[in-house]
């Protein structure tokens, strides 16, 4: 068993796929004539469309009717980075050769669904890097919720006392801690200040490595 696995989420952390996810929203808004509220995106990214439609825009609270926007969201998303692409966030790309490098187990833990994420790994051919995928059809619980980490360090095999989550939203920095594992916060798209809870804040992936991370908690 490896001394440690790196647990990710995904948008924010790894694929700098804000502007895309914001734009699908207000895509889905005009095409619904639905209504936005001002700094809706800040407030939200992270959690899962499930959660967002009906107790934070409060579209409607309809299952079927939240499934049909959820589903039509996501699939503007996808248009979206077919028009104009989506970019790694720095410094991911050598932590993924380093982890590998390092025998280190790697998995993606995230709120979004699973076809964008296979989308994007595929364009960028980072799919041997992750040993496995938790994406939001897989909980029934989204972050804060721990479910979805519980869940990746599960299919890995390392106990969560020995995974290290990275994540740039309060709630999967809550959603780390809750699940007993040591959080880095990665002030890519929230200042320092939202991300308190983490026990490491850094800037981003190129601002640390994996041999530095393992010292800071598994010295």
């Amino acid at each position: 068993m490896s001394r440690w696995a790196a647990i990710f989420d995904w948008d924010g952390v790894l694929v700098d796929s804000s502007r895309q996810h914001e734009e699908s929203w207000r895509r889905l808004a005009r095409e619904e004539g639905l209504p936005l509220f001002p700094g809706f995106f800040l407030e939200t990214f992270g959690m899962k469309n499930e959660w967002i439609i009906p107790q934070i825009l409060h579209w409607t609270e309809d299952p079927q009717e939240v499934l049909r926007l959820s589903l039509r969201k996501e699939a503007l998303f996808r248009r979206i980075v077919g028009e104009e692409g989506v970019a790694l966030c720095p410094g991911v790309l050598a932590w993924c050769r380093e982890l590998a490098l390092r025998s280190i187990p790697a998995a993606i833990a995230s709120s979004t669904h699973r076809a964008n994420i296979e989308l994007v790994l595929e364009k960028l051919a980072l799919q041997p890097f992750f040993a496995t995928i938790v994406a939001a059809e897989e909980v029934s619980r989204g972050k804060p919720d721990p479910e979805v980490f519980l869940l990746a360090a599960a299919r890995l095999g390392i106990p969560p006392q020995r995974s290290v989550v990275f994540e740039d939203a309060p709630a999967g920095v809550e959603a780390g801690k809750r699940a007993g594992m040591k959080v880095v916060g990665l002030t890519t798209t929230r200042p320092a200040d939202s991300l308190q809870g983490a026990d490491r804040i850094i800037a981003d992936l190129s601002a640390s490595n994996p041999s530095e991370v393992e010292g800071w908690f598994f010295p």
